[in-house]
């Protein structure tokens, strides 16, 4: 059990909460202005740290579910499935393929847009998210 207050703890579960729907935010919104998979997943990883400092490494490793090893190397395979899609569709890999959900043409609105470049940010942002917390828990876990 750590020594921090009540009140860091219980500021803690909200924050945490914030800092990942924020990540999350910031993940779909990298596409077209600053921000995606690696800021993103920077911000996820800082929430799961306030997390390990206030209740400790054992209650944030808990908290995950996964291994931060494992959702490195999910996350690798996502980036990497994205980049050889393109090379599926005969063009050099990590050309964007771009996929219309939902059209309507008698609106003249092609849809909404959905391509690999959203994939790959998905896949970076777990690699990060993953290696970060790998890092981190472990030099805790240490000390």
């Amino acid at each position: 059990m750590t020594t921090t207050s009540l009140i860091v703890r219980a500021a803690t579960r909200i924050l945490v909460g914030l800092l990942l729907v924020f990540s999350f935010y910031m993940l779909l919104r990298g596409h077209n202005e600053p921000g995606g998979g690696f800021i993103g997943g920077l911000v996820g990883a800082t929430g799961f740290i306030l997390y390990a400092i206030a209740h400790g490494c054992r209650a944030a490793r808990e908290a995950l579910r996964v291994e931060p090893q494992s959702i490195a190397m999910v996350g690798l395979g996502i980036a990497l499935l994205a980049g050889v899609m393109a090379y599926l569709f005969g063009d050099a890999p990590f050309t964007g393929q771009w996929l219309f959900l939902w059209p309507d043409p008698a609106a003249g609105d092609k849809g909404v847009p959905l391509s690999n470049i959203l994939i790959f940010d998905v896949g970076v942002y777990l690699v990060v998210l993953g290696s970060v917390l790998t890092l981190v828990l472990t030099l805790e876990e240490e000390v």
